[in-house]
């Protein structure tokens, strides 16, 4: 695209974060406005060089910027990879034409393979704002997807990014669909898989509505934005690492399309399903094991609901040549006593430690998938693959390795919860006998988690625990009284979520 010089302006850093979003703020006034006609909120291109981007831009009517300047966001910044005093050339975005195909979905009808890879190419060059991209998400949700929709989806992701060869024959991942607090097994499983002797180079998502992502407990422990060298390096050592998949650029379309699902508080199945298996494939995985919680307040709310969940699973993982195992396991409580990143890590690290009260559940889960892809890349006979996995995690060697993995990272250091803390008391006595893990997650969130590392819940009041009024049902911890407020007026707005049932 040809330089516009009329259109030139120098940059100025007024240091405004918008997270990932590029955009670019010039003076209402300013000669640009008026000649081109942009408005706020028009998508752009800016220059600097053979260096582009697209971004959204904001007119301001303060004298924040004088005539002649423009200020990028951070991240715009750093995309474009230019500084202040820079000059940049602003130019009209040509339409969009992969998002026609987005439209014509809105009105039911179905992608065809090349409407979705140019979707998917356009996200990652970062033609789609986040209300384009938001509206891909909406149009794509419930279950507006069909297999063969979600089979084209997952190859497009696959090939928007980096794919990670391993030059080995087996390379084994694990992924749970979510949608329950806690259950943090994969920082379990991985060191007792890598121990094991096998390759398991775990990439992790964070948080999309959940109070803690995988990456974002680990990053409590040890570093997680490591380098595609770096991460080579790890697993070249130990076997295994446990980082962020975003550094990496694997199935780059799928973080920024998880950002938005996010914001939307929406994670639909059809592109819950090609997000997984679009980075367990791109990461260089042959064998993968998918934990599917059902539950009353689950993702996955039935038994049938899951049992579909596991057909598309297998389904697009054969199309795209990974083999995949399900596990479909009780969803109808959290699992450990953590919700949040830093409180989930010491559930981790109890169980890796045998600490005697370490939280059973937890341990029970990670060793029924670790022993299972034991079994699965026959390492283990069927039906023993529990056992080796209880002997390694009983032996304190995955211990040993998931500190060896951790100083591989960058080093190890303990997880700390954050310094405000409310107990939250049994208005009557009796039997818990249901828990709302979308309502128990949401006070984690309100209470900080994850932005707040330490914040969450600790949580004391399991299925079947005998309680007295006034006993603690869990604990709020904030990092500041603001949040705890937050938190705790939104308890106060909500019918009981714990159900206690009086003695008969």
């Amino acid at each position: 695209m040809a330089e516009n010089h009329s259109n030139v302006l120098r940059l100025r850093r007024l240091g405004i974060d918008t997270h990932t979003e590029n955009m670019i703020f010039v003076r209402a006034d300013s000669q640009i406005c008026r000649s081109e006609g942009f408005t706020s909120n028009t998508r752009v291109v800016v220059m600097n060089g053979g260096s582009s981007i697209i971004a959204t831009l904001a007119v301001i009517t303060s004298p924040l910027l004088l005539d002649g300047e423009a200020s990028l966001s951070e991240f715009a910044f750093e995309s474009l990879q230019v500084h202040e005093n820079d000059q940049v050339t602003v130019a009209h975005l040509r339409p969009i034409l992969s998002f026609r195909h987005v439209r014509a979905k809105m009105f039911d009808k179905k992608f065809n393979e090349l409407a979705l890879q140019h979707i998917v190419s356009d996200i990652t060059k970062g033609f789609y704002s986040h209300i384009e991209i938001a509206a891909f998400v909406t149009a794509c949700s419930g279950d507006n997807l069909a297999l063969d929709e979600v089979i084209y989806l997952t190859k497009a992701m696959i090939n928007s990014g980096t794919k990670l060869n391993w030059h080995k024959p087996l390379i084994v991942d694990k992924h749970c669909i979510g949608g329950l607090p806690g259950n943090r097994t994969t920082p379990i499983i991985v060191p007792i898989i890598a121990a094991a002797g096998l390759t398991i180079p775990k990439t992790s998502s964070r948080a999309i509505t959940s109070p803690a992502g995988t990456a974002d407990v680990v990053e409590t422990m040890t570093p997680v934005n490591l380098t595609l060298e770096q991460i080579q390096d790890v697993v070249r050592k130990e076997g295994g690492c446990m980082v962020w998949g975003g550094t990496v650029k694997i199935s780059p379309a799928d973080d920024l399309i998880i950002y938005v699902e996010k914001a939307l508080d929406v994670d639909s199945a059809g592109q819950m399903i090609a997000s997984v298996l679009s980075k367990k494939a791109a990461a260089g995985s042959t064998h993968t094991i998918i934990d599917i919680p059902v539950g009353e307040t689950a993702k996955a709310r039935t038994k049938e609901e899951a049992f579909l969940l596991e057909y598309y699973f297998r389904a697009v993982g054969l199309s795209i040549g990974l083999e995949v195992e399900v596990l479909i396991t009780d969803g109808s409580q959290p699992v450990g006593r953590g919700i949040g990143p830093a409180l989930e890590a010491r559930d981790v690290l109890a169980v890796l430690r045998n600490e005697p009260d370490a939280p059973t559940d937890l341990k029970e889960r990670a060793l029924k998938l670790a022993g299972l892809m034991l079994e699965t890349a026959g390492v283990a006979t069927k039906g023993t693959g529990n056992m080796q996995a209880q002997q390694l995690l009983e032996s304190g060697e995955a211990l040993t390795k998931f500190y060896r993995i951790c100083e591989a990272q960058g080093g190890f250091k303990e997880p700390t919860p954050a310094p405000i803390r409310h107990d939250v008391l049994a208005q009557t006595e009796g039997t818990v006998t249901k828990i709302d893990n979308r309502r128990l997650a949401k006070v984690a969130k309100l209470a900080g988690a994850p932005k707040s590392p330490g914040a969450g819940i600790y949580f004391n009041a399991p299925l079947g625990t005998t309680v007295q009024q006034g006993q603690p049902l869990f604990t709020i911890y904030s990092e500041t009284q603001g949040e705890l407020d937050y938190a705790l007026d939104f308890l106060s707005s909500e019918n009981q979520f714990i159900q206690i049932d009086s003695y008969t």
